[in-house]
């Protein structure tokens, strides 16, 4: 990434960051958080169709009231370990920004938390692991008294061309 795209990045990052409440959940016994301004709903388990020839996180589409949603299954895009969904399994209608438009999409987390408002202090930058691993779907580290929770871009936790293929596939 060069210095221009990454001041962008830490531009976005910060007027991101500035919104405060998030709607948290766990994944593999780990807190993450996604800005509440980009969460639609929460709605359990409900039957997903399958689409074939979508990458493997991709577990299919739902109808929700009328409107066709793809979900993808946040363990799987995070190369997880798969469990059996349960009662407390759920999915979460995000809005995703996309070059084209704005896509809804449904992802399958563990449970639902809270919604928390974390103040910008207690906000840092995401750790830098070198340059092999992208950290730029990570908005920050939360430092709450319960430990850490990451903080998603939700828009970055899908590339470009995944998102595409998710506007096609609803």
């Amino acid at each position: 990434m060069d210095d221009s795209a990454r001041t962008i990045d830490q531009a976005i990052r910060a007027t991101t960051i500035k919104t405060g409440k998030y709607l948290t959940f766990t994944l593999d016994n780990e807190e993450y958080g996604i800005g509440i301004l980009k969460v639609k709903e929460i709605i359990g388990m409900m039957p997903i169709t399958s689409v074939p020839r979508t990458p493997d996180f991709v577990k299919g589409i739902i109808n929700l009231r009328g409107k066709v949603i793809p979900v993808i299954d946040l363990r799987a895009r995070f190369n997880m370990k798969p469990i059996p969904y349960n009662e407390r399994t759920c999915i979460i209608v995000v809005e995703i920004d996309a070059e084209s438009a704005t896509v809804l999409t449904g992802i399958v987390v563990d449970a639902v938390s809270e919604v928390l408002n974390i103040k910008e202090d207690k906000i840092e930058e995401p750790p830098t692991f070198g340059t092999q691993l992208d950290t730029r779907y990570i908005l920050g580290m939360a430092k709450t008294e319960g430990g850490v929770k990451i903080l998603l871009n939700i828009d970055r936790v899908l590339a470009t061309e995944q998102i595409a293929e998710l506007e096609q596939v609803s």
